[in-house]
């Protein structure tokens, strides 16, 4: 066996690398070192780099990349996933808040400390809430006479579970639940604030049996995304109340609060919703202040 003994190997004309024509076989244990680099070949493919081997670089760039194990990285600027992200440990956002779309489930928390967090779509989480400094959307309601001639106030849960009204010339007939989500069981708790319209001599309200708020209820659940056929009931009332009634004050502001229970029967059947109503009311302004 021949043997070739050189610090440096050059090709004849002294001015370029040699080649290896039959290619170069690299003994068990021995590395390649330099502060070069490496040109696998002029097209500038890996040429079937394979194998198992611990490999450390600066900077990868490519075009798409498979990893069947754990990939440990910090300070990525930016990720596009096109599939599902699993977060085995949970979510935690610092910055720049997190916008989430579609259907959530937590196993381990989400944690948003900076930015906010807006989901859209079906959330389920399996462990504590904790949330700090929460402010609630107060919608406006809105009526509508239905085919009865009868005064509508719509409440929209997928919009809001807070809103506010402004009683008009009229009683309100019916008081509607929409979008109430009947995919399981589950209850919404719906609050209106009331404030009596100071225009109408003696005030107006549903002030008797007949048009007490919750004589009178429309439950229309969303199933899968889309609302149903609204069904007709009425609402509990506390020990010794027929119905619960506004305030006839000019002025007056009155909360009342509704809620719905699901108990996941059949979502078509008016057996499976229950509604309760209570009011805290008549409120004015103090005799001492500003």
């Amino acid at each position: 066996m021949s043997r070739v003994r050189a610090d440096k190997l050059v090709d004849r004309a002294g001015t370029g690398a040699v080649e290896l024509t039959q290619g170069a076989t690299l003994p068990s244990g021995k590395t390649i070192s330099g502060s070069g680099t490496i040109a696998v070949n002029s097209s500038g493919t890996a040429a079937g780099l394979s194998g198992s081997p611990d490999i450390t670089v600066n900077n990868i760039t490519g075009v798409a990349a498979t990893f069947t194990g754990v990939v440990t990285y910090e300070d990525v600027t930016n990720i596009d996933s096109v599939g599902v992200v699993t977060a085995r440990s949970g979510l935690n956002v610092v910055g720049g808040g997190a916008t989430i779309t579609g259907v959530t489930t937590s196993l381990s928390g989400l944690n948003v400390v900076g930015g906010g967090a807006t989901i859209t779509g079906v959330t389920t989480f399996f462990n504590d809430i904790r949330v700090k400094g929460v402010i609630e959307n107060v919608s406006a309601a809105t009526t509508f006479y239905d085919a009865n001639t009868k005064v509508v106030l719509e409440l929209d849960l997928s919009a809001s579970t807070t809103y506010s009204y402004a009683m008009g010339a009229f009683n309100i007939g019916i008081v509607s639940f929409k979008n109430m989500p009947a995919d399981a069981q589950g209850g919404a708790t719906v609050t209106v604030l009331f404030t009596q319209a100071s225009a109408t001599t003696g005030g107006v309200g549903n002030t008797t049996f007949g048009v007490g708020l919750g004589t009178a209820c429309t439950v229309i659940p969303n199933v899968g995304g889309a609302a149903q056929t609204g069904i007709s009931t009425r609402a509990f009332v506390g020990a010794g109340a027929t119905f619960v009634g506004l305030s006839t004050t000019p002025g007056d502001k009155e909360f009342v609060s509704f809620f719905v229970h699901y108990n996941g029967g059949t979502n078509t059947d008016a057996n499976s919703y229950d509604i309760f109503v209570t009011k805290n009311g008549q409120f004015r302004p103090s005799v001492v202040g500003v």
